[in-house]
């Protein structure tokens, strides 16, 4: 009997303790999936930045400080990332939170290192000085550069320090994180222009006047100074290539307001021709030492494959494009037709109606 009566007693008290186990464990649970699933202290959309280096107790105290996570949250919390081990997967940088996240759903944005995206547009055509002034500016970008000295900068990229930064880096929108240093900004847009431009000069038509792709380089930034019209580029580009095959001089204007810099008004007078530059294409025949800006995709792609024809000349027209010309005098009668006004182009007009060979200012259009 009394074997029987403790057989029963300890079976009772093992059924409930596991009772009270299970009671407590499920409630326990309960209380760790509730923590980790309830929606965070926040009204409206929020961002958390975690500096690099920073302890996922430093974060969840922060959080706490902030009243995005009560203490037994946050204790949770920690305990929950280290109990699955996802401390050590929490990536540092800008996170945009939405509202409603839960406490688990805050760990996995912070272990995904999705952050904020900024974003930089440097447009095609603008020059290397530019470039570092837009950089400068954007307050999200990270200033290590000590000077904006051209040599200290190619020296700060690994590159050559004697060589012209103009036109290396290549023109396009570009999103990074917040603190994205300078340095690794231009040193992306580097190595976007190099495999752009290496890309290009792999699949170059035959027969071009070009050393090697920096030639190529230099002549595409003048055809994306001459024209923002994608598809006159390659005739554009067509145009010089045959001016340098016969030995002539390039004559474009963008090159001579690239060599007057900062004195350079808006207007180009006679005498701005006759400037000693190396860059005055005007005076001195074949290419510039250096590009005179930043080309695009498509400039580049023209120069490398232009448009086949027998033009040597253009004239602008006045809305964005270009009238080109096989001869120097139907070249001089565009000019009378579109650059011309009044009484001078009267005049020029009795002057070109000589030429049989002359279409451009035979009709008022």
């Amino acid at each position: 009997m009394l074997n029987s009566f403790l057989r029963k007693t300890i079976r009772l008290i093992f059924i409930f303790t596991l009772c009270l186990t299970l009671v407590i464990g499920g409630g326990a649970y309960w209380f760790y999936t509730y923590q980790l699933n309830a929606p965070l202290s926040a009204s409206q959309d929020w961002q958390y930045t975690i500096p690099s280096g920073t302890s996922l107790n430093a974060i969840a105290d922060d959080l706490s400080q902030q009243g995005k996570l009560d203490k037994l949250t946050a204790f949770v919390w920690v305990y929950a990332a280290r109990f699955e081990k996802k401390a050590q997967l929490i990536k540092a940088g800008e996170y945009a939170i939405p509202v409603g996240t839960t406490p688990q759903g805050l760990l996995d944005i912070f272990m995904s290192g999705k952050t904020i995206q900024y974003s930089l547009t440097i447009p095609e055509g603008v020059n290397f000085r530019e470039l570092i002034n837009a950089v400068h500016a954007h307050p999200k970008i990270k200033h290590t550069l000590k000077s904006i000295d051209n040599k200290e900068i190619m020296q700060a990229l690994g590159l050559p320090s004697e060589q012209n930064p103009e036109g290396l880096f290549y023109p396009d929108t570009y999103s990074f994180p917040a603190n994205t240093t300078d340095i690794a900004f231009l040193q992306r847009a580097y190595q976007t222009m190099e495999t752009t431009l290496q890309t290009a000069w792999q699949s170059r038509t035959t027969n071009l006047p070009f050393k090697n792709a920096y030639e190529v380089l230099i002549l595409a930034s003048i055809v994306e100074k001459e024209t923002g019209v994608t598809y006159e580029r390659p005739e554009i580009a067509g145009v010089f290539i045959r001016r340098l095959q016969k030995g002539m001089r390039l004559q474009t204007d963008p090159t001579v307001i690239y060599a007057l810099g900062v004195s350079y008004d808006g207007n180009i007078r006679s005498k701005d021709l006759e400037i000693d530059s190396p860059y005055n294409t005007y005076r001195y025949a074949g290419l510039p030492p250096t590009p005179i800006a930043l080309p695009g995709k498509a400039a580049i792609q023209a120069v490398v494959n232009p448009a086949e024809g027998d033009s040597l000349y253009f004239v602008a027209k006045g809305d964005g494009s270009h009238y080109f010309s096989a001869s120097q005098t139907e070249h001089s009668c565009a000019v009378i037709q579109y650059q011309l006004k009044g009484k001078a182009l009267t005049k020029y007009k009795q002057w070109c109606g000589q030429y049989p060979s002359c279409n451009a200012c035979r009709s008022d259009n």
